[in-house]
C-alpha cells in the first residue's frame, strides 16, 4: 500500500494543490494524512487538520508531540454548513499564513451527511478550486470509501484534479469542478406545510417579524429566532436591492430543522458568493457571507429565473 501524500512522490506541482485521499479504515487513514502532516511540519508550514470530531483524536494520538504544532478543527462543527467552509475554516487560517505555503487537511463529506447537506458538499468541493487558485496553498480532502456512496466518490473524481488511493497518486481524468457546480445548481424541492409572505423594501420590518413569529412557533430558541431575524434580513435585503426589489419568504419544518426560504428574480453570477471573506469581494455577497456563518445548512439555486436561498436552522 502507497497512501503518503506531502511525501517526495507528491510534491505539489502549482502554486494550489488540490488532492483526494481515498482510504478503507484507521490504517490508510493515518497512511495517507501523518506523513502529509509531517512532511509540512518538516518544511516550516503552517499546517491545519479540519476532520470530523472522531477523526482528531486518532490523528492527534498518531502524531504524539507534534501534535501541539498543529491547529486543530472539528469539522461536524466548524463545517456543519459546507457554505462556511472556504470563508470560516480554509481562508480564515491560510489568510493568517501568507508568507508561504499552508498545508490542510480538510473532510467535509462523512457517512452520515444528509441528502440535503451533500449537493452543498459537492459545490464546496468544487469551490475550492476557485478560492485558492494561484495561492500557495496544499488542501488535503480525505474520502472513506467503505462508508460514501458511489456516487460521492465519483463527484470526488471531477472535483479534485490529483487521487490517492492505495494504488498510490495519479491525476483525475475526470476533473470538470465547473461541471460540479452546474449540475448541483439545481431546483429544490417544493416543501409542505410552508407559511408565505411576499416583501418589498418598505416591509422589511415585517418580513423580519413574520420569520421570528413563525421560527419561535416551529420550535426554534430565542438564540436560533436571533439568527434567522439576522439571516432573514440580509437576504430580504438583497432582494430588494439586487434581486428585482421585491420577494418572498417562506417558512417550515423539515427534519428537525426549520427552514427559511427567500425567493427573488434576482441572478447570482458570482459562484463564491457568499464564500468569500468579508471585504474580499467586489461582486458583493457579504450578505450571504453572513448567513453561511449563522446557519446550520444553506442551499442556493440561481439561474434566469430568479434565486432561491434556503437557510436552515436546528430546533
Amino acid at each position: 500500500m502507497s497512501l503518503r501524500p506531502g511525501g517526495p512522490e507528491v510534491a505539489p506541482r502549482d502554486a494550489f494543490f488540490h488532492p483526494a485521499l481515498f482510504y478503507h479504515g484507521d490504517q490508510e487513514y493515518l497512511a495517507g494524512t501523518v506523513p502529509f502532516i509531517r512532511t509540512g511540519l518538516d518544511a516550516g508550514e503552517p499546517v491545519a487538520v479540519a476532520v470530523p470530531g472522531a477523526r482528531l483524536t486518532v490523528l492527534r494520538d498518531a502524531l504524539g508531540a507534534a501534535a501541539g504544532e498543529v491547529t486543530w478543527l472539528d469539522m461536524y462543527e466548524a463545517g456543519r454548513n459546507p457554505g462556511r467552509i472556504i470563508p470560516g475554516v480554509l481562508r480564515r487560517f491560510a489568510d493568517r499564513h501568507t508568507a508561504g505555503r499552508v498545508r490542510i487537511i480538510g473532510e467535509p463529506i462523512w457517512p452520515g451527511r444528509s441528502a440535503a447537506e451533500y449537493p452543498a458538499c459537492a459545490q464546496h468541493e468544487a469551490l475550492i478550486n476557485l478560492a485558492f487558485e494561484g495561492r500557495e496553498a496544499t488542501i488535503l480532502c480525505p474520502y472513506d470509501l467503505a462508508g460514501l456512496d458511489a456516487v460521492v466518490i465519483e463527484d470526488a473524481h471531477a472535483t479534485h484534479p490529483v487521487v490517492i488511493d492505495r494504488n498510490g497518486e495519479r491525476a483525475s481524468g475526470d476533473y470538470a469542478p465547473h461541471r460540479v457546480i452546474r449540475d448541483y445548481n439545481r431546483p429544490l424541492p417544493e416543501p409542505s406545510g410552508a407559511v408565505a409572505m411576499s416583501f418589498d423594501l418598505d416591509a422589511l420590518p415585517l418580513v423580519r417579524e413574520f420569520a421570528c413569529r413563525w421560527g419561535a412557533r416551529f420550535g426554534l430558541g430565542a438564540d436560533a429566532v436571533g439568527d434567522l431575524e439576522l439571516a432573514v434580513n440580509e437576504l430580504a435585503a438583497n432582494s430588494c436591492l439586487h434581486g428585482g426589489g421585491t420577494g418572498t419568504a417562506r417558512l417550515w419544518t423539515e427534519g428537525g430543522q426549520v427552514v427559511c426560504e427567500v425567493r427573488d428574480t434576482g441572478t447570482i453570477t458570482d459562484p463564491l458568493a457568499g464564500r468569500r471573506p468579508a471585504g474580499m469581494s467586489p461582486f458583493g455577497g457579504r450578505g450571504i457571507l453572513m448567513v453561511n456563518h449563522l446557519a446550520d445548512l444553506v442551499r442556493v439555486h440561481t439561474g434566469p429565473g430568479g434565486t432561491t436561498i434556503r437557510v436552515y436552522l436546528r430546533t
